[in-house]
């Protein structure tokens, strides 16, 4: 190989890690930014975009049908157990000396050749230090399957968790409504919420919760949604006993 040929591959492979840097910090997103700032407000329609997202895990599922009730809670409580520590209600740190989350599997992954006899599936092993971002969403919605493209990571197969904090400035009863693509479920203070199951699209307020009451202070919203072969965001705001949005209450990613 000559000098020419391998500096342009050089050039070309720090060019790559450049831009893999950029899409990770976030800086040069379409659809979010990196948090600055104390804290937010829900936008115009009540819609609460900022969030601490944690990089997803991959999670290879063939279909969305099998997301019923059963599979979605067995499924999130052995990720919370095993990765999150199983406190639902802690708000994860960010930051050079943030949480960093070992995960470490393997999946069959089906390849298709064409014709003839079929394939032995290809065995892909996984091993990722995850970790957990602060970001504004620049939409209604928080564009996971962008998310997922921002880290350089595969779009499809995933399992994502949102945190964030809520400190409403006095006592008020509300619904919390979200919408998903695919399914997801939802705690407030590590309590369950609400629960969307099934293959679904994400259309606003599709599903709401009981009333609850937050007093007076900060509360933890955490989400987590799984996806498998489709698109995957979600939208989340409260509603009030009239199912207007409420919006008087700041939001921010520590507690």
């Amino acid at each position: 190989m000559n000098f020419i040929k391998r500096t342009t591959i050089l050039a070309a492979g720090l060019l790559c890690l450049a831009g893999a840097a950029k899409a990770q910090d976030f800086t040069n997103s379409n659809y979010f930014t990196p948090v600055t700032g104390d804290v937010a407000s829900p936008d115009a329609n009540g819609f609460i975009g900022r969030w601490l997202l944690l990089e997803p895990f991959d999670f290879p599922n063939g279909s969305n049908t099998v997301f019923v009730d059963s599979y979605i809670r067995e499924t999130f409580a052995k990720f919370s157990d095993t990765y999150l520590g199983g406190d639902l209600a802690k708000v994860p740190t960010t930051g050079k000396k943030g949480e960093v989350i070992k995960y470490k599997t393997q999946y069959e992954k089906a390849t298709f050749r064409g014709f003839g006899a079929p394939q032995a599936p290809e065995i892909v092993k996984v091993d990722r230090k995850l970790k957990w971002h602060a970001l504004d969403s620049k939409l209604f919605n928080v564009k996971l399957m962008r998310f997922a493209s921002d880290l350089n990571r595969d779009k499809y197969g995933l399992v994502f968790w949102a945190v964030t904090v809520i400190d409403v400035p006095e006592d008020m009863t509300v619904r919390l409504a979200v919408g998903s693509n695919s399914a997801s479920m939802w705690w407030v203070d590590g309590e369950e919420a609400l629960i969307l199951s099934g293959d679904r699209r994400m259309v606003a307020d599709d599903g709401m919760s009981a009333r609850m009451t937050l007093t007076k202070g900060k509360h933890v919203l955490r989400g987590a949604v799984i996806n498998g072969p489709g698109m995957s965001d979600f939208c989340v705001r409260f509603v009030d006993e009239n199912l207007k949005p409420v919006k008087n209450y700041t939001i921010s990613t520590t507690k």
